[in-house]
C-alpha cells in the first residue's frame, strides 16, 4: 500500500513504524503536521490509500479524514481519551495499560477502533514506557489493522459494555497535577510525578530560589535528610531527600537562565552543587563480571554522552581490560545503547566549538581503545537504539549484536551536514563495502534491524523484549567465552588489525575525520551549530526534509489510487 505518515516529530515510534513498514514494502513517504494546508497539500501529491498518524498533537482536518482513511495511535486503552493518557498512567500507577489504533473522526481519540494491544505497566519514567511497552503494542495493533484493511475489513465501534474498556476521557496534565510537596511526598509519590513528565516536560519546582524543571529520577535506599534539602550529589546528579527517604535527580533544567536546556543537575546549580558531599547511589555507569565476561553498563540519559561521561567509560573500559575476562560486553542502556556527542551539554558550554571540539576527541578515544584491544573478543549489545556516533562506536567492537526492535541511525547530516569522526570511515566500509557505506551515510534514514543485517553493520539481532535480549546475549557471552577456538579467533583479529594498520593507519584514519569537523565546529559554515541549537531548543520544524516526504520529489510520476482502479 501506499501510505503517509503524518507526524507532530519523527520521534521513536515513528522511526520504528516506518521501518516496519519499509521492510513490509509498503511506499511511504513522511509529512511533518505544520498546519492543516500542507497537511491537505500532501495528500494531494501522494495520493495515499490511507494516512497513518502515529505521533501528532492537533486533529486532522475533516476534509482528510472524510477523503481518505486516518488511523491514529492513541497510546492508551480502549475508552480512554486526552492527550495526556501516558502521563495519567504512570502518575496513577496504573498496573495496565495499552495502545488503540482509531480512524479518525470529528472528536478526538473518539473514532472506530481499529485495534487495541494491553501491555502490563513497569515501574519506569514514561519516556522508557513510550520507547518499550507502547512501541511495541502500537506496532502490533499497526501491522493487523493494515492486513485487515487490505481484505477490505473496516473498524468497530467502542462499545461501552466491553469488559476491555477500561479507559476514560481525561485532561490535558497540569504541573498543578504532578507538582511535588516535599513535606509531604514519600519517595513512591515523588517518583511517580517526576517520571510521569520524563521526558517531556519535566516537573517544575523550585530549588532554593532557582525555578527548574526536575527529570531523570531514581531512588535512594540509604541517605536521609530534611524533606526538600539536598544531601549529595554523585557524577552530574543531585540526591533530595524525601519524608520518607531520598531519591536522585539526574537532570534539571533552568528556567532563571539563558540556556534553558535540559542539563546534568550537578552543571544547572554549580557551585552549590560543588557544596554538597559526595556519596555513591546514582548508577549511570558500572563494570559486573561472570564466566569469563566482563559487563560494561552505561545508560546515560537519552544516550548522550559529554566529555566526562566517555572519559569515565574509557577509563572502566580501560579497567575491565586489565582483568581475567575474555569477553568484554558494551552493554550500553535499556532504552540507548549510545546518540554520541551529547549536544545539550555542548550547547550550554561558554564556547559549542571548543566543547564540541573536546567532546569528539574522547569519544574518539573511546572508540580507538575498543579497536585496538587485541586480548579480549569486544561485543557491543544493542539493547536501545542508537544514532549517529553511537552507531560507529558500536561498530568497533568485534561483535554488533542488537534486539529485533531496536532502530539504528548511522548517518550524522541531519545535525547542519557534520561529517562526523568514531572512525566511521573505517569502521563502515570494512562492514558494509564501500559503495553501501556512502548509501548509508546519505540516505538519513532509520533503519531497522533487518537490513542493518543485510548491510553488515549487525552480526545478529534476536530478542522479543529487553529482559529477552539480555538473557540471550549473556548465553551467548558466556559460549564465546568458553570456545576453545577462542585464541585462534583472538590471533585472527590480531592480524586483521596488523594488516589494516599497515595499509592506513587509524590516526590517518582519524586526522582525516577531524579535519572535516574542525570546519564544521570552527568554520565559516554555521550548518551545524544552527542544526544545533535547533534540535537542542526543539525549534519546530517548518518543512518536512525532502528525504523524508518523498511525495514532493516523486508524486507526478506515481498513480493514484484512482488511476490504479481503487
Amino acid at each position: 500500500m501506499r501510505i503517509l505518515i503524518l507526524c507532530h516529530a519523527f520521534n521513536s515510534l515513528t522511526q520504528r513504524l516506518y521501518v516496519e513498514l519499509a521492510e513490509r514494502g509498503h511506499a511511504l513517504s513522511l509529512e511533518f503536521d505544520v498546519n492543516d494546508a500542507v497537511t491537505r497539500e500532501a495528500v494531494g501529491l501522494f495520493g495515499p490509500d490511507l494516512v497513518l498518524a502515529p505521533f501528532l498533537k492537533r486533529a486532522i482536518p475533516e476534509d482528510v479524514w472524510r477523503r481518505v482513511p486516518c488511523l491514529v495511535v492513541h497510546p492508551g486503552p480502549l475508552g480512554d481519551r486526552g492527550p495526556s493518557a501516558l502521563d495519567w498512567a504512570v502518575l496513577e500507577g496504573a498496573e495496565r495499560w495499552g495502545v488503540t489504533l482509531l480512524q479518525a473522526n470529528g472528536e478526538m481519540d473518539a473514532g472506530d477502533v481499529w485495534g487495541s494491544v494491553p501491555f502490563a505497566m513497569r515501574e519506569a519514567p514514561k519516556a522508557s514506557l513510550y520507547r518499550h511497552e507502547v512501541t511495541e503494542a502500537a506496532v502490533a495493533a499497526v501491522l493487523d489493522a493494515l492486513e485487515r484493511f487490505a481484505a477490505g475489513g473496516k473498524p468497530t465501534p467502542v462499545d461501552p459494555a466491553d469488559p476491555a474498556v477500561f479507559g476514560r476521557a481525561r485532561p490535558a496534565m497540569r504541573q498543578a497535577d504532578r507538582a511535588i510537596d516535599w513535606s509531604r511526598d514519600d519517595t513512591a509519590t515523588v517518583l511517580r510525578k517526576i517520571r510521569s513528565g520524563d521526558g517531556m516536560p519535566g516537573v517544575r519546582d523550585r530549588i532554593g530560589d532557582r525555578e527548574v524543571s526536575l527529570f531523570d529520577a531514581r531512588p535512594e535506599h540509604s541517605l536521609r535528610g530534611t524533606p526538600g534539602a539536598l544531601v549529595a550529589r554523585c557524577e552530574g546528579a543531585l540526591c533530595r531527600a524525601t519524608v520518607d527517604g531520598a531519591v536522585w535527580i539526574g537532570h534539571l533544567k533552568p528556567w532563571d537562565s539563558e540556556i534553558s536546556l535540559k542539563l546534568p543537575a550537578a552543571l544547572v546549580l554549580g557551585e552549590e552543587a560543588a557544596r554538597l558531599p559526595e556519596a555513591p547511589g546514582y548508577r549511570d555507569l558500572w563494570y559486573e563480571e561472570a564466566d569469563g565476561v566482563g559487563w560494561l553498563h552505561f545508560p546515560f540519559t537519552n544516550g548522550a554522552m559529554s566529555v566526562r561521561q566517555c572519559e569515565r567509560l574509557l577509563a572502566a573500559y580501560q579497567a575491565a581490560c586489565r582483568r581475567d575476562v575474555r569477553v568484554i560486553v558494551l552493554a550500553g542502556g535499556d532504552d540507548f545503547w549510545s546518540n554520541g556527542i551529547h549536544l545539550n551539554v555542548i550547547e550550554a558550554a561558554n564556547s559549542p566549538a571548543d566543547e564540541s571540539w573536546r567532546t569528539i576527541n574522547a569519544i574518539d578515544d573511546l572508540a580507538r581503545a575498543i579497536l585496538t584491544t587485541g586480548d579480549k573478543l569486544t561485543v557491543a549489545a544493542l539493547a536501545g537504539n542508537a544514532g549517529a556516533g553511537g552507531v560507529f562506536l558500536a561498530l568497533a567492537a568485534d561483535r554488533v549484536w542488537a534486539r529485533g526492535g531496536v532502530v539504528l541511525n548511522p548517518h550524522y547530516k541531519g545535525m547542519g551536514n557534520l561529517y562526523g569522526s568514531e572512525y566511521w570511515t573505517y569502521v563502515l566500509p570494512r562492514r558494509a563495502g564501500e559503495e553501501r557505506a556512502r548509501a548509508v551515510t546519505e540516505a538519513r534514514l532509520p533503519m531497522g534491524a533487518p537490513e542493518a543485517r543485510r548491510l553488515g553493520l549487525l552480526d545478529e539481532a534476536f530478542g522479543r523484549g529487553v529482559a529477552d535480549f539480555r538473557a540471550a546475549v549473556r548465553d551467548r557471552a558466556r559460549a564465546l567465552a568458553a570456545d576453545p577456538a577462542l585464541p585462534v579467533l583472538l590471533e585472527e583479529k590480531r592480524r586483521r588489525r596488523a594488516e589494516d594498520e599497515a595499509v592506513k593507519p587509524l590516526e590517518a584514519y582519524r586526522a582525516e575525520e577531524l579535519e572535516r569537523m574542525r570546519l564544521n565546529f570552527y568554520g565559516f559554515d554555521p550548518s551545524y551549530h544552527v542544526a544545533r541549537y535547533n534540535f537542542t531548543f526543539k525549534v519546530p520544524k517548518s518543512r518536512t526534509p525532502l528525504y523524508l516526504a518523498r511525495h514532493r520529489i516523486l508524486a507526478p510520476s506515481w498513480p493514484s489510487p484512482a488511476q490504479r482502479g481503487r
